[in-house]
């Protein structure tokens, strides 16, 4: 019987979002694909460093462990790598007894063709091409913008944070913003609006995942006194009052609760992030991520009118 993926979270990882690959890539692009593939032959056995997408995806499998025989969750690598040179990246998700299993290499091919296959609700890379081609083609995927790598074994939470426009709902309201230069047409457009739900942005099903191993980490929580919810999920938005409504009203008709909600107004985000340490925090907006991709694990949704000129 085929293996069903359909009932779990599935993401994507790239082998440059999961890995540091740094020095790899040097010797890549300065001396040749054949040095390179010499040099990954000679170190294969030689553990890659943790990338900035590693203490996400160790802490999201972790989760695994809700259900033993029965996993929430599945990471799948796809990598531009062939077989021959990505055994090095194999053998480092062994190291670090990570739960991956499925890879896909594909000797310098785009892997966004083979996501739906996969029924991979996130993926995640290192290369703004792949992630582009990804999100052009309907996908859901962000770039993994490099920054400072903290994999604080002790802190056993996952924290998620988003940005909502272009995140988890579409643009809608941001376009009247873009469009209209004006803040106060878009608060009059999401007040006349706050009782209609916002359309889904293009992470709506990968948080919908989330919430059901929320509401399974609840229900553990209920019946066993000793286990504490790891996952926790927080909005962190530009909007402020009045437009928050339409938020909070769009989360209840989803059938979804956050833990934490930041209503900033132009309050550099980046400075609430810092207290709240999020293991990924993903925005539509780079320039809502310079800040922080310096100080936490952060992403790059290419989606929607504030990415209309991304090549």
């Amino acid at each position: 019987m085929p293996y069903d993926l359909t009932k779990r979270l599935v993401v994507g990882i790239s082998s440059s979002a999961l890995f540091n690959l740094d020095e790899s890539d040097q010797i890549f692009r300065t001396q040749g694909e054949e040095k390179y593939r010499e040099y990954q032959r000679e170190n294969q056995h030689v553990t890659l460093g943790k990338g900035v997408a590693f203490p996400f995806v160790r802490r999201l499998l972790k989760l695994n462990e809700l259900q033993i025989d029965d996993p929430l969750v599945e990471v799948v690598l796809l990598s531009r790598n062939d077989p021959d040179t990505g055994l090095r990246v194999m053998n480092s998700i062994e190291h670090y007894g990570l739960g991956i299993t499925r890879a896909v290499f594909l000797q310098g091919k785009s892997p966004h063709t083979y996501i739906e296959a996969f029924d991979i609700e996130l993926f995640l890379s290192a290369n703004k091409q792949d992630v582009v081609q990804a999100t052009m083609a309907g996908y859901p995927a962000g770039q993994i913008l490099q920054g400072d790598v903290k994999d604080i074994l002790a802190d056993d939470e996952l924290r998620i944070a988003f940005d909502f426009d272009g995140v988890l709902a579409d643009d809608e309201a941001e376009t009247v913003f873009k469009t209209t230069n004006k803040l106060e047409k878009f608060h009059a457009h999401e007040t006349k609006k706050s009782e209609i739900t916002h359309n889904p942005g293009p992470l709506k099903k990968f948080l919908d995942r989330i919430s059901a191993i929320q509401e399974i980490e609840a229900a553990r929580e209920s019946s066993d006194s000793t286990y504490k919810a790891r996952l926790k999920v927080s909005i962190v938005t530009a909007r402020n009052a009045p437009s928050h409504k339409r938020v909070i009203n769009t989360m209840r008709e989803w059938g979804i609760t956050v833990n934490e909600a930041f209503f900033l107004g132009g309050v550099e985000k980046a400075k609430i992030l810092n207290i709240l340490k999020p293991h990924i925090f993903f925005d539509d907006q780079l320039s809502h991520l310079e800040a922080s991709a310096s100080i936490l694990p952060s992403v790059h949704i290419p989606f929607g009118i504030a990415n209309s000129k991304i090549d």
